[in-house]
């Protein structure tokens, strides 16, 4: 994402060719570049809500195999494995990166009981959360059911997604562009 988020706009954006437009959101859904990708067909985009719209209905009809390798993804909350730039920025804003051992062996014993039980890591929006909080979210959807975390997990990614384009395009409205 070569063009700084204050400068890139959506007629700028609207114009890419499917390379350049793939680059440039590309890193928005985890390693999922075929999001961006499949998008591009419904250019153009007069809001980046529309946009944002347009990359969830993507991820929507990918089908079961493309939505599980999204949500296998993303980094497990808390991990000491490599993880983007993205979701090493949002893990430290919600104070992961400040637990004390004691909570990193609980969350780390959930997130493996998580994984175990859905197959996927647990994903939250942590945005505006703190360490308990996330602790608590974790502690309640271990418990739930496999249909419901899916779909769950889906609307997170959806919520973390918005807020990468809104700081992308540099906009915090609903995903309007100003």
């Amino acid at each position: 994402m070569g063009t700084p988020a204050a400068r890139l706009t959506l007629s700028a954006l609207n114009e890419m060719s499917r390379e350049a437009f793939t680059e440039t959101l590309g890193g928005i859904f985890e390693h999922s570049p075929w999001v961006a990708e499949g998008a591009y067909e419904s250019r153009p985009f007069g809001t980046v809500k529309e946009l944002h719209e347009a990359m969830m209905r993507t991820t929507r009809e990918a089908g079961e195999e493309h939505i599980l390798s999204l949500l296998r993804a993303h980094p497990d909350l808390a991990t000491r494995l490599q993880v983007t730039p993205l979701s090493a920025a949002e893990q430290k804003g919600a104070g992961l990166d400040r637990l004390t051992p004691e909570e990193f062996a609980v969350l780390t014993d959930l997130n493996v009981r998580y994984t175990e039980k859905y197959l996927f890591p647990f994903i939250l929006a942590v945005r505006g959360k703190n360490k308990d909080d996330i602790i608590a979210s974790i502690s309640k959807r271990v418990n739930g059911t496999k249909e419901t975390e899916w779909e769950r997990a889906i609307a997170e990614i959806g919520k973390i997604t918005k807020f990468r384009l809104e700081d992308l395009f540099g906009t915090n409205d609903g995903l309007r562009e100003t």
